[in-house]
């Protein structure tokens, strides 16, 4: 690897030497995408505050986004029929962040009849794994170094949120092949970025992961993917457009405890990074994006096909509440592993940087709609 941090040329070159292909078909790739490319490589280089050792990962993790744009190019182009792939009828588990959306995402991914990915899966594409290698691939190693170094720097990431190659992985980092992703949001202080980011068509990032799953699927039929990110609830328009009969699973969980919650979370990951982190601003962000998709939540069309289910009931009673969630998708009942989440240690935070009356104001709606009653299983 070169050691010219986030400069174009260095990320370019070294895609191409790690993909074994001609620097040409590294800038081809991007031709896309150069606009998110370009304004997060520049507000990583110039906002993010990165320390060396952020540094020489990101550079690396961005090689690795660039190396799988190549990979996946030249699959399809072996293999046109690629675009053939359907995918049949996925249930999304979306939610805000901090509500539940890991441990429902891996009771249900506990059915024979659903997939979920693993997160080698997401990180490593393209080619399509097969399933003799679903055990030994070497890529299951190298995501595990990738998805577990920054709980290497940050114990606390322990009893947070735990990453690992074998581990089931959301959607979003398939999304950051096609640089439309918050998986950057959550890892860095890059303002440009953000600014870019909310005003983007998502579509691109949604056609990115369905091709993803494509190559996935490719040697392993798959019947039906279970899927999950808390990034779909702030994109359920362009999630239903995209994937027209998907339906979607939605936790639910009093703002005041996510937000405080997710700014740990935010908090801790990017200190893995940067030493100049801003709790307070990873709280107005966050208190601004869920104000927004959780107000639009109240306001969904009826016919959406969405299952509402309370965080603490899941909690109280995973096994009840997934059955009448199968239920409602018309799969049948599963005898299921209710362990808490491996992360389920003691995890202390206090949100600073929101007034509580803020907080009030802006989730009135929600808290009306949604946790106004004693809570359901599955509505």
């Amino acid at each position: 690897m070169t050691d010219q941090g986030l400069a174009r040329a260095s990320l370019c070159h070294d895609a191409a030497v790690a993909a074994g292909v001609p620097l040409d078909d590294v800038e081809r790739s991007l031709v896309a995408v150069d606009e998110p490319f370009e304004l997060l490589r520049t507000s990583l280089r110039d906002d993010a505050a990165l320390t060396d050792a952020g540094r020489a990962f990101t550079h690396r993790w961005l090689v690795r986004l660039l190396q799988g744009r190549v990979a996946m190019a030249a699959e399809s182009e072996r293999d046109p029929s690629l675009a053939d792939e359907a995918i049949t009828a996925p249930i999304v588990v979306a939610g805000a962040p901090r509500t539940g959306t890991t441990y429902l995402h891996r009771l249900l991914a506990q059915h024979p009849d659903l997939r979920a990915p693993e997160g080698w899966e997401l990180l490593f594409p393209a080619p399509a794994p097969g399933p003799s290698t679903r055990d030994d691939d070497p890529r299951i190693l190298a995501a595990d170094e990738e998805l577990t170094w920054p709980q290497r720097q940050r114990e606390e990431m322990l009893s947070i949120h735990r990453y690992a190659g074998r581990m089931h992985k959301e959607c979003l980092s398939a999304m950051s092949f096609a640089f439309r992703s918050e998986e950057f949001i959550s890892r860095y202080q890059v303002p440009r970025y953000v600014e870019w980011l909310q005003a983007a068509d998502m579509t691109p990032a949604y056609e990115m992961h369905r091709r993803v799953l494509q190559g996935l699927q490719r040697h392993r039929p798959t019947p039906r993917w279970a899927l999950k990110s808390p990034v779909h609830l702030n994109n359920l328009p362009t999630l239903l457009a995209t994937s027209p009969d998907a339906s979607v699973v939605i936790t639910h969980r009093d703002p005041a405890e996510v937000l405080g919650s997710v700014t740990s979370l935010v908090a801790n990951l990017r200190r893995a990074f940067s030493d100049r982190v801003d709790e307070a601003e990873i709280a107005r962000y966050h208190l601004d994006l869920y104000g927004r998709s959780l107000d639009a939540l109240v306001d969904a069309p009826a016919d959406w096909p969405l299952i509402h289910i309370d965080h603490h009931t899941l909690i109280k009673e995973p096994q009840a509440t997934v059955d009448a969630v199968l239920a409602r998708l018309g799969l049948s009942p599963v005898t299921l592993d209710a362990r808490p989440p491996a992360e389920a240690g003691r995890h202390d935070y206090e949100l600073v940087g929101v007034d509580p009356d803020e907080i009030d104001a802006t989730f009135a709606r929600y808290r009306e709609r949604f946790l106004s009653g004693s809570g359901s299983s599955a509505s």
